[in-house]
């Protein structure tokens, strides 16, 4: 079966676990790593012949156009990831809609094709901004993947269906992040932090288990700044957020090969 796997492109100072402590304003301070990081997965994905779903940011569009169009150019999807990296319950709908028109017209200017698919930053399209899927819809997207259907302090939406459906009252498909039921506990095994948290004999069975007894794909996610072990650190951060971004981030790369061996993948192009 083939499955979804999708790479969020955003660098390690554009995470909302450091929004209290990193200004925009203050971003082309940090030394870039993006570039080299997305480098390496792609030749991952290259020498194991996996196409992808890439959600760019914007702002990393603008600055590093020549990653898009390679991204591009190796066949992989390129999708929107909004331009700031704004959570988007914190938006007004003005903000939400000037923020993801300018990611999707620079990434459309760059690529030459029209962007379908949005993923909103840390999955912050929550009961209370399901207003931003209107916008989607006026933008032009096709599909989203920003629901998050368990419980969690930045995001989530506990009730929602775990595979892909039809959004009630739009002309969007939603691809929600996979979980795995654990009695009737949903379990977030599809990336990201729970990649690196659990270990990977217990994430691999929780998405066979998709595979085998829900008889579904499962969405993979993951960041490049996550196969990143010697990325600066951010000392004045909390103790959970740094636990969530730096804990086994030397272990990801490993882990993923594993995963490329163990399942098969497909970009979301082509599946709504």
């Amino acid at each position: 079966m083939k499955n979804f796997l999708t790479v969020d492109v955003e660098d390690y100072f554009h995470v909302a676990a450091f929004d209290n402590i990193v200004d925009i304003a203050d971003w082309n301070k940090f030394p870039p790593r993006v570039v080299r990081n997305t480098r390496t997965i792609l030749e991952l994905f290259d020498n194991n012949n996996v196409k992808a779903t890439f959600f760019i940011l914007g702002w990393v569009a603008e600055h590093f156009p020549e990653l898009v169009r390679e991204i591009q150019d190796l066949g992989h999807e390129i999708g929107c990831h909004s331009y700031y990296h704004r959570l988007v319950y914190n938006l007004t709908p003005e903000e939400f809609r000037q923020d993801t028109q300018r990611a999707k017209n620079i990434l459309e200017d760059i690529t030459g094709t029209r962007i379908r698919g949005y993923r909103a930053p840390s999955y912050s399209i929550t009961r209370h901004s399901l207003w931003a899927f209107d916008i989607l819809e006026e933008l032009g997207f096709e599909y989203d993947s920003s629901i998050f259907p368990i419980v969690h302090d930045r995001y989530g939406i506990p009730g929602a269906p775990r595979f892909q459906y039809q959004l009630p009252d739009h002309n969007l498909v939603e691809f929600p992040i996979s979980t795995s039921l654990l009695w009737t506990r949903k379990i977030p095994v599809a990336g990201g932090g729970y990649f690196r948290i659990f270990p990977y004999w217990f994430t691999a069975m929780a998405l066979r288990r998709i595979n085998a007894r829900d008889r579904e794909p499962f969405v993979f996610y993951f960041h490049p700044w996550e196969i990143d072990p010697d990325q600066p650190r951010m000392k004045n951060a909390g103790l959970l957020s740094r636990f969530r971004h730096y804990r086994n981030l030397d272990k990801t790369s490993l882990r993923l090969q594993k995963l490329l061996h163990d399942f098969d993948f497909a970009p979301l192009t082509g599946h709504c």
